[in-house]
């Protein structure tokens, strides 16, 4: 090594000294290389993409069991015609779903000894298979301690070595003949769903119209790996729990118009004081304009929906007084023309907006003064000083939002692709729009979307030391969620107000931001990739957000393959309008698969009929080689760590540092 590379050593001397305390000798440094050198010719982890998954916890656990189909696809090119169809479908199911799948089979097997023989040869084939592109202490960290060493002996002996095959014939007797075989099969089908997906990334969007958000939430608290980019939903419970009124009111709003309370039920919100409140100050409305959305399966009689339209209206209106508390109290946001009780004519019953008058549907508002009509009443505040309370001290809340910070930001950089949910906010050329996040402080592109990121931890805070005040950090969860400039939102305006009030469709209309009009663009594209530093020949934008038509005809990947949009509708409410149930995209080592799923129908019928979900793919990209590791970010971080280690063998061979025998 030449004198500049010997001062380079000298320079790093603090931090060998560190390493050294690792790797004290110059075997273990040694060992360490060719372990990192080896970690970089594996293939490439599987990553999977999913987004807007709405609460569906039933379909979101089912792609994560099925891996977007890819588990499904290994059994077929594994057993080929080796096996009827229906024996790949029933491993399949009992991979998924193995507690549940043994005890239908075990009422039908009449040799059920010889079933278990059977299908834990073919369950360790399978478990091989996914494991092969991991080392083997990785494999080693995600088995079950109960039977960690004998499913490694099962991996790593050959079936079809004769000299193995009795020792091999003898441990699954075993398994069997010591009444084990069913705590064995659960456990190896675990390990193959944990390791049939390395990475999970989630595009925003785990809470609302959906029954399950918070199973969806504990299920990510249990997984492996895992990381969010925070959607406008996720910003809206965000904001509820950090204390925000306004956000408050639009998740009860939410819930009561799609009839979905088993979330805010399981957080323990006490919806009593609001039905109390409803029934009491909209006794004698009908409420017709908040009759709730009752999808197919959740059944609710006349009296309920009756009393949910009137719980829906009460905080409807509540939130509007809520919300033009915060834009008048943040007038830079420049949006006090949505303060629409101001526009109102309650005597003619019209409301006008920019100039025009709009005759309302409706104008009973017994809550509101004409003099004053942003003005709680006494009775208004009382319900939300309690609604308040019961969201800021819900413990289980507190800790799904606090796995959304640890797990999440606004944006990702993940071998080469970059991950947001909604928009990069732009001008009309194209280039990155400047957003004045706080009073004289602006931000466009990557340094807006960490700034608002630090904005949204500021508000959760207790120092003093943040870069911004926390109260408004707090208002400002209410701009993300609909203000003209979000890169959450990005549209002229919610028009909730009018879809509640007006019948003129013209009112209705939300323009959306020029990223949307825009991101078919590869020019635009390449800009933001650029802006935010990306590298790679193969650089993509990938976003969730806004539904895609797939029953007109639109298409998730635009920008010529640099953007993919895979927010299909997971959502229950969306299927009628997107004719799919949503897209996931697994990245693995050979390139880009993009899923299409039907709706998934219940997990019922996916062990019992073993329907799994219909899903239709679709190749993106392929990677002219196969990904290594030593491709990936990961990757890259390996090689500086080898580069670390050789300076550290050098210091140990030049005298240096000092070994230090154990």
């Amino acid at each position: 090594m030449t004198n500049t590379h010997h001062e380079s050593i000298e320079a790093d001397m603090h931090y060998l000294q560190l390493l050294a305390q690792s790797f004290p000798t110059i075997a273990d440094a040694s060992t360490e290389i060719i372990n990192l050198e080896a970690i970089m010719a594996l293939p490439k982890g599987t990553e999977h993409f999913l987004a807007d998954l709405h609460g569906e916890s039933g379909a979101f656990q089912h792609v994560l069991k099925n891996a977007s189909g890819n588990i499904k696809r290994k059994v077929n090119e594994l057993f080929g015609n080796d096996i009827r169809e229906s024996e790949k479908k029933e491993l399949c199911t009992l991979i998924y779903y193995p507690e549940q799948k043994l005890e239908l089979i075990k009422t039908r097997e009449t040799d059920i000894d010889d079933w278990y023989r059977i299908t834990i040869h073919q369950l360790v084939k399978v478990c091989r298979d996914v494991s092969s592109k991991y080392t083997r202490s990785k494999v080693r960290k995600s088995l079950p301690e109960d039977f960690s060493y004998i499913i490694e002996e099962l991996l790593h002996e050959s079936f079809s070595d004769n000299d193995k095959a009795a020792y091999v014939s003898v441990i699954v007797n075993t398994i069997i003949s010591t009444g084990r075989a069913d705590d064995f099969i659960v456990a190896i089908c675990n390990v193959i769903q944990r390791l049939a997906i390395d990475q999970l990334h989630i595009l925003g969007d785990i809470y609302d119209r959906g029954p399950g958000a918070h199973i969806i939430m504990d299920t990510l608290r249990q997984y492996h790996s895992w990381d969010i980019q925070w959607g406008n939903h996720d910003i809206l419970w965000m904001g509820a729990a950090a204390g925000n009124n306004a956000c408050i009111c639009n998740v009860l709003r939410l819930c009561l118009r799609y009839a979905n309370l088993a979330t805010i039920e399981e957080y323990g919100i006490n919806l009593v004081p609001l039905a109390t409140f409803a029934l009491d100050a909209y006794h004698d409305d009908p409420c017709e304009e908040f009759m709730p959305k009752v999808l197919p399966g959740n059944k609710m009689d006349e009296k309920t929906r009756l009393l949910t339209a009137k719980m829906h209206k009460a905080i409807a209106v509540i939130q509007f007084k809520e919300e033009a508390a915060i834009f008048n109290r943040r007038p830079e946001w420049q949006m006090q023309d949505r303060n629409l009780f101001d526009h109102i004519d309650y005597e003619r019953g019209v409301c006008t907006i920019d100039g025009k008058e709009y005759p309302m549907r409706s104008c009973h508002f017994p809550t509101i003064d004409p003099a004053c009509p942003n003005n709680l009443t006494a009775e208004e505040k009382d319900l939300m000083d309690k609604l308040h309370h019961s969201f800021r001290i819900c413990e289980k809340l507190k800790k799904h939002i606090r796995t959304l910070l640890s797990h999440g930001c606004m944006y990702s950089i993940s071998n080469s692709n970059l991950l947001f949910h909604a928009s990069c906010p732009l001008n009309d050329d194209g280039s990155l729009k400047q957003v004045e996040i706080y009073p004289g402080i602006s931000y466009g592109g990557k340094d807006l979307m960490h700034n608002i990121g630090m904005m949204i931890r500021a508000a959760f805070e207790t120092t003093s030391d943040d870069d911004y005040p926390r109260d408004y950090a707090r208002d400002y969860f209410l701009y993300l969620w609909c203000g003209k400039n979000s890169p959450l939102f990005d549209k002229s305006k919610m028009a909730t107000f009018e879809r509640y009030f007006l019948d003129d469709k013209e009112t209705y209309k939300e323009e959306k931001g020029n990223y949307f009009k825009l991101r078919d663009s590869a020019e635009v594209c390449d800009r933001i990739l650029d802006a935010f530093e990306v590298k790679g020949a193969n650089r993509h934008i990938i976003n969730g957000h806004v539904p895609v038509h797939a029953s007109k005809g639109e298409n998730p990947i635009k920008a010529g393959g640099k953007l993919m949009v895979i927010d299909g509708g997971f959502s229950e409410a969306y299927h009628h309008e997107t004719g799919i149930a949503g897209y996931t995209l697994v990245y693995h080592s050979r390139g880009f698969q993009l899923v299409q799923h039907e709706p998934f129908t219940s997990q019922r019928d996916a062990i019992v009929r073993e329907t799994d979900i219909k899903s239709t793919t679709q190749i993106v990209e392929m990677s002219a080689h196969r990904m290594l590791v030593a491709d990936t970010d990961k990757g890259e971080e390996l090689k500086r760590q080898v580069a670390d280690l050789k300076k550290l063998l050098y210091a140990y061979r030049h005298g240096i540092l000092k070994e230090r025998r154990r």
